[in-house]
C-alpha cells in the first residue's frame, strides 16, 4: 500500500467525516480526496485521506470518544476578499457559526481560521501605530473585511 504522506494532520469525528472531506476537498482548490478506508461502514468509513490546498489531512470517523475543539482549526490564507467572502459563506451556511477575528466553525464542528493575505502583511508593519490601528480593527470583525483593515492603517492618527 503506498501512502501519501509521512505526516498529516487528523480530526477526529463522532459522525460525517467523509461528507465533511467531501465538501472540504470542493472548498478549497488543489485539494482531493486520496484514501477511503471503511470499517463495516460504507455509510460513514472510519478514515479518509485527503489534501487542502495540498496539506495533508485526514478525518478518523470513530465515535464520541474525543470531540473537536478550536485549539485545533484549519487556517486557510486567502488572495482578496472574494475568496475570503466565498468560504466564509461557504462554511457558515447550514449551521456554521462565525466568531472573530475570522474564525468561524462549521457545521461539521471544525474550526476555521480565514485569513486574507493581507491582514498579516499589514500586522507585520514597521509602524507600531499601523499595527495597533490594523490590530483593534480586526478585533472588530467577525469576516475579516481587508478594505477597512487598510483604511485603519492608513488613518493619520493626528487627524483621528
Amino acid at each position: 500500500m503506498e501512502h501519501a504522506a509521512k505526516v498529516r494532520t487528523c480530526l477526529w469525528f463522532e459522525k460525517g467525516g467523509h461528507e465533511a472531506a467531501q465538501e472540504y476537498v470542493k472548498l478549497v482548490p488543489d485539494s482531493r480526496i486520496e484514501t477511503v478506508r471503511e470499517n463495516g461502514r460504507p455509510d460513514d468509513p472510519m478514515v479518509v485521506e485527503f489534501t487542502l490546498a495540498g496539506a495533508p489531512m485526514m478525518i478518523l470517523t470513530a465515535g464520541p470518544h474525543h470531540k473537536l475543539t478550536p485549539a485545533a482549526s484549519i487556517s486557510v490564507l486567502t488572495e482578496d476578499q472574494e475568496e475570503t467572502d466565498r468560504l466564509w459563506d461557504a462554511l457558515t451556511k447550514h449551521g456554521g457559526e462565525a466568531g472573530h477575528c475570522g474564525w468561524v466553525v462549521d457545521r461539521f464542528g471544525v474550526s476555521w481560521q480565514i485569513v486574507p493575505k493581507r491582514m498579516p502583511d499589514l500586522l507585520a508593519s514597521d509602524d507600531p501605530g499601523v499595527v495597533r490601528r490594523v490590530s483593534e480593527a480586526m478585533m472588530q470583525m467577525s469576516k475579516i473585511d481587508i478594505a477597512a483593515l487598510e483604511a485603519a492603517a492608513a488613518r493619520d492618527p493626528a487627524n483621528g
